[in-house]
């Protein structure tokens, strides 16, 4: 299974976040309405593609959190120990 992921627009007009493989099914999908897609004209794999970026930077932010708060509470607990005697009754 690749690691590399690819933002493609397919036939149906789709625009999705899969693995550059092409195995298993898309990552994410993107599906603009008629009448958007008539807005944005040619554009709309530009706006799908920084539509992933955004939410692809987000989740990178949110699990940053979550690391830096599971370390805090591991360091937390490690701090407990530190105070024992280590004498065991």
């Amino acid at each position: 299974m690749s690691s590399l992921l690819e933002i493609v627009e397919l036939s149906s007009g789709e625009i999705v976040l899969r693995r550059a493989d092409g195995v298993g099914e898309p990552l994410v999908k993107i599906k603009f309405s008629d009448e958007v897609r008539v807005l944005l004209c040619e554009h709309s794999l530009d706006i799908g593609k920084a539509m992933v970026g955004a939410g692809v930077q987000a989740v990178g932010e949110v699990y940053g959190h979550v690391l830096e708060h599971h370390e805090e509470r591991h360091d937390y607990a490690f701090e407990e120990y530190d105070d024992a005697s280590g004498v065991l009754h």
